[in-house]
């Protein structure tokens, strides 16, 4: 039998629908078979390259990238990479950073790890890491551990793969275990030379600071000294006791009480309050070994009726802003706390290139203000 060609499907229940669609449509208004276009504008601008900026600098691309990935130094002239630099400025050009991180292996990402966020000190760190950073391309991530003090927890199971390396601020012995234990380099700040397992460190000259605090009392007469010493246990803060006993101890006439007190106003007042209080002769001049335990320390003095620095001198250490918001403005160490930072992100570069990073300890400047000055009866 022949084949029967196919007819369409159709059913009376599909026809009456289609009959009871046609009102439907003949209800709509009527509609243009191509709907409106907008304008065509201009067309985009076509994004700079590479061999633009060569072309626009007079070098070749090699050299331009060389400048861009900054690995132009020895390569390189001054005067080239200026070109270079100012070709891809004019032009807008921006490397295509993804590509060059796949193909380096790269995510060109440091993770800055701090003992606490609300400490102004810290900001600072983080303001020169990351200024360093984004002149060659980097990021950095903040990251606080418990106050330096317990472990820091372990950021690394979900983010190895997102960074490149690891900088730590002013952190306490033990509390960096589980950063140790992975294989990005480590770039220590503020933080004992002779613990192993850092591949750069940067550190601050803290001891000289406060041999200039103690200088600074002496010479003004003073020789009843009280220590408020950090709780926090702290390479950083254990560098400041010892250097103050090594200045005062064994000298005639000179007493030094130590007195632990909290990195925070209301504990540190009482700490205060407790060596103004003690039995014996009232120290002359309290040593602090933060700005904030000295703002504490301020408070103290003035609820016992006495004045700063008529009765008793106060001491800060950081220079932290409060310290020239109260009144009288505080004696204080400036630690330069941005530049730190930036040492410690160009240690991480040049651990990252192969490069020996920069030896010798940052100074620190004795600040003199009106919280200082010669003891009762001098």
């Amino acid at each position: 039998m022949p084949e029967q060609p196919e007819q369409p499907e159709h059913s009376e229940h599909s026809e009456h629908s289609e009959q009871r669609e046609q009102p439907r449509r003949a209800e709509r208004p009527e509609q243009s078979a191509e709907p409106e276009r907008p304008a065509p504008g201009p067309p985009a601008a076509a994004r700079p390259t590479s061999r633009d900026v060569a072309r626009a600098a007079g070098v070749s691309q090699a050299t331009v990238s060389l400048v861009l990935g900054d690995k132009w130094r020895g390569r390189v002239s001054e005067r080239t990479a200026g070109l270079v630099r100012r070709a891809a400025g004019e032009l807008g050009y921006r490397p295509n950073l993804a590509a060059r991180n796949l193909r380096l292996g790269r995510t060109r990402t440091a993770l800055l790890v701090v003992p606490a966020l609300t400490n102004e000190f810290f900001a600072r760190v983080y303001t020169g890491a990351a200024a360093v950073a984004a002149r060659h391309g980097f990021g950095v991530v903040l990251y606080p551990s418990p106050e330096g003090v317990g472990p820091a927890r372990d950021p690394f199971a979900s983010a190895r793969a997102a960074l490149d390396g690891v900088i730590a601020s002013s952190m306490a012995a033990g509390a960096l275990g589980a950063i140790r234990g992975t294989d990005l380099p480590l770039v220590m700040l503020d933080s004992d030379p002779s613990d192993g397992g850092a591949a750069a460190r940067v550190n601050l000259d803290i001891a000289d600071g406060m041999r200039q605090v103690t200088d600074h009392l002496l010479a003004l007469g003073h020789r009843r000294f009280a220590h408020l010493a950090s709780a926090v246990p702290s390479w950083t803060f254990d560098v400041r006791k010892r250097a103050l006993a090594a200045r005062l101890g064994g000298l005639d006439g000179v007493t030094v009480t130590t007195v632990p007190a909290p990195l925070e106003v209301n504990g540190a007042r009482e700490a205060a309050e407790r060596a103004l209080t003690a039995p014996g002769p009232r120290p002359t001049a309290l040593v602090c070994d933060d700005d904030i335990v000295a703002a504490g320390a301020c408070k103290a003095v003035r609820r016992l009726g006495l004045r700063v620095p008529e009765d008793v001198s106060v001491t800060g250490f950081d220079d932290l802003a409060l310290a020239t918001a109260v009144e009288p403005e505080l004696t204080t160490v400036r630690l330069p706390a941005e530049r730190i930072g930036e040492r410690g992100m160009a240690a991480l570069l040049d651990v990252l290139a192969g490069r020996p990073p920069e030896r010798g300890d940052l100074p620190v400047t004795l600040m003199p203000r009106g919280s200082s000055g010669p003891p009762p009866g001098r």
